[in-house]
């Protein structure tokens, strides 16, 4: 049988390796938040933002940013229906309801005018999740959460690179957030980070992080309210700034294997790979191929024959209220329906061009 072929790795250098070694040798004490603080200044100096803090998980992140804006019980937040569940877990954990809306055909995103179909008294954010690397409709968004007095929150978790019009995915909205873990385009293991240019909603962010500790507060060990504990440790911040130095190179790496993807595919026109409209730079976090309902081809059949051939590939994300917790909406039925059509591809940029060849052989013999 062929060597397995998975589906995401991180890229590892002697970079990683030197930054992540000092601060296991010298990163305690007085030392002990100094990647911490280098890596979330230096990704502020690149989103072009005012602040960043490094968390745990972008779920952490986004928990911390609803939290210190004052989501809460009652309250509803809007997002696409096609998610992770990471993105809607804090909603539910701050006692807020989650309303699933359904996605463009195109993108895979939110579509706006069914974001402004499910606005209420009660709404209070809108979550855009730049979903496998393709971006949101900002323009169209920024506008509803103007004019309904709303919350744009960035999902950037899966778009770090991504461009709108000259800004960066995660720059946009009133805060955004992103992962680190170890399948993303930068990586720090497990690990997140928030950011915003808001100054008031960083101080609240800052505290809420540090166990409810105000950094203005005088008395040692003395929390002013409940918080959290969602920090990133040195060590992670380490590897996470030598990651970040790199981060060009990462992204043009996705993009080159995404292009590889697009040329391979290129007679296939039951297929359908991520967008990039003019003004746009899509990082394509997860090259994603969704068949045509001409074409017959179910997930099954996809999962399948991957597996087949020692290639992993991932299922499209489920549609949220398609899970055991929530109440189905079938009326969302672009997220209902191209989720049993499309697949994930392996994407890192190590991949090798022959090793595309044997992934596009698989999608090639569906379509036979």
């Amino acid at each position: 049988m062929s060597n397995r072929i998975v589906y995401t790795q991180p890229s590892i250098t002697e970079l990683e390796h030197e930054y992540v070694l000092d601060a296991v040798k010298n990163g305690w004490g007085a030392k002990c938040y100094d990647y911490i603080n280098r890596f979330e200044q230096q990704f502020a100096n690149y989103l072009g933002v005012k602040h960043a803090l490094a968390t745990s998980s972008c779920t952490g992140a986004m928990q911390l940013g609803l939290a210190a804006a004052g989501i809460g019980a009652g309250d509803e937040v809007i997002l696409a229906d096609t998610n992770w569940i990471a993105t809607v877990a804090p909603v539910v954990h701050l006692g807020a309801n989650p309303v699933f809306v359904d996605i463009l055909p195109d993108s895979w995103c939110l579509d706006p005018l069914k974001v402004e179909q499910a606005i209420t008294q009660r709404t209070k954010a809108i979550i855009a999740t730049h979903l496998y690397g393709n971006l949101c409709e900002m323009t169209a968004l920024r506008s509803l959460a103007a004019k309904y007095q709303l919350l744009l929150i960035e999902d950037a978790a899966e778009a770090l690179g991504s461009e709108y019009h000259g800004q960066k995915a995660g720059s946009i909205g009133a805060f955004g957030t992103f992962s680190f873990h170890g399948t993303k385009t930068m990586t720090t293991g497990e690990g997140g980070m928030f950011v915003t240019n808001d100054s008031n909603l960083y101080e609240r962010v800052l505290t809420l992080s540090n166990h409810g500790r105000s950094r203005h507060q005088t008395k040692q060990f003395w929390p002013d309210e409940i918080g959290y504990k969602f920090k990133m440790s040195n060590i992670q911040a380490a590897l996470g700034c030598a990651q970040l130095e790199r981060i060009d190179e990462l992204v043009g790496a996705k993009r080159k294997v995404f292009s590889r993807y697009k040329m391979l595919l290129s007679n296939y026109t039951e297929l359908m790979l991520n967008p990039e409209p003019n003004g746009r730079l899509n990082s394509y976090w997860m090259p994603t191929v969704v068949f045509s309902k001409k074409s017959g081809i179910k997930q099954e059949q996809l999962i399948s024959a991957f597996q087949k051939e020692n290639i992993d590939a991932r299922v499209f994300f489920w549609p949220l209220s398609s899970l055991p917790m929530f109440t189905t909406k079938p009326e969302n039925q672009q997220a209902y329906d191209i989720a049993q059509r499309a697949i994930n591809l392996p994407s890192y940029p190590q991949l090798t061009e022959s090793e595309q060849q044997r992934i596009v052989q698989v999608i090639s013999a569906l379509l036979c």
